[in-house]
């Protein structure tokens, strides 16, 4: 056998002692072996994180949209200007004592309307009877209201809401069930807006000369009724003492309101007072809506029911 015979034999033999001329034998292949193993290894490898990198990528996606709905949703929303007023008077204050002398000078004190927030809503009425024996009775009854309107980004400003419900006052005075001769007039110098309205009740005890003023001032609105009757035989109180009368007391309600708010008297000269700042008032506990369903459309009692007062 010819050398370069026996030199191919040996490279084919993969048993054959390593020499210089053959630097590759069974520990190379081996190796190439390893390594094609190892590269066959990596390949479901590079599939899984390739499939990761797709998963990402859809994540990706979904962040984008969270994020841009994110962004849509941080959007600034609607703003209503703050309502001026944030607070209410105590109801059964409102009034001077004198004021209270010359309408009721038989009550005793004031009665107090249930509320569930006395900041936006409240209520006070007072029940005189002087009797004069044989000669009859002078009947009085005289009720104040106060409703404060929060603003509201989905229904408005409060001066807006309250002067919504303040037109719808005014019409429940003029359309009072068994009302007689009905009158109504605009009174200036009370509050942003103010009208007066008259009528008479006829019942057995006798005729009922009612008063109803109803006023607003920024986002509060004052309802004031005075009524008055001669029992027994006694005469039937002047209407237009009665109606001065109710015209002062809603004069002063309305002043007590922008007092409370630290206002001075300002909101009774009907010029409209300064709007105060946001914080100035408070934060709906309630919403506006509930305030009018809970509130005591101006307390305005049956005559009938009035004089068992």
């Amino acid at each position: 056998m010819s050398e370069g015979t026996m030199q191919r034999r040996a490279q084919r033999d993969p048993g054959a002692p390593l020499t210089p001329s053959r630097p590759w034998g069974r520990d190379q292949r081996t190796g190439r072996l390893t390594r094609a193993l190892v590269c066959a290894g990596v390949v479901p490898v590079v599939l899984v994180a390739a499939g990761c990198s797709s998963d990402s990528g859809s994540d990706g996606g979904e962040d984008k949209a969270a994020s841009a709905s994110a962004s849509a949703s941080a959007s600034p929303s609607p703003t209503v200007r703050a309502a001026a007023y944030g607070t209410l008077p105590e109801s059964c204050k409102v009034l001077t004592k004198k004021t209270l002398k010359d309408l009721v000078p038989k009550a005793k004190s004031g009665k107090e309307g249930k509320s569930d927030d006395v900041s936006t809503r409240a209520s006070c009425s007072w029940s005189s009877l002087d009797n004069n024996g044989v000669k009859g009775s002078q009947f009085r009854w005289l009720n104040v209201s106060l409703l404060r309107f929060e603003s509201d980004a989905t229904r408005g400003a409060g001066d807006e809401l309250a002067k919504e419900y303040y037109g719808k006052q005014v019409q429940d005075a003029q359309a009072a069930e068994g009302a007689q001769k009905t009158a109504a007039e605009p009174l200036a110098g009370t509050g942003d807006e103010a009208t007066a309205v008259r009528y008479e009740l006829d019942k057995k005890e006798g005729t009922f000369k009612q008063q109803t003023v109803v006023a607003r001032v920024e986002n509060v609105v004052v309802t004031l009724d005075y009524n008055g009757a001669g029992l027994a035989g006694d005469k039937t109180p002047d209407v237009n003492d009665l109606m001065k009368d109710a015209k002062k007391a809603a004069k002063e309600a309305v002043a007590a309101v922008t007092e409370a708010n630290g206002e001075g008297a300002g909101g009774a000269s009907g010029s409209p007072s300064k709007p105060a700042s946001p914080s100035a008032s408070k934060s709906a506990s309630k919403s506006a809506s509930a305030a009018e369903s809970g509130a005591e459309a101006g307390a305005r009692t049956t005559p009938k029911a009035s004089a068992k007062s």
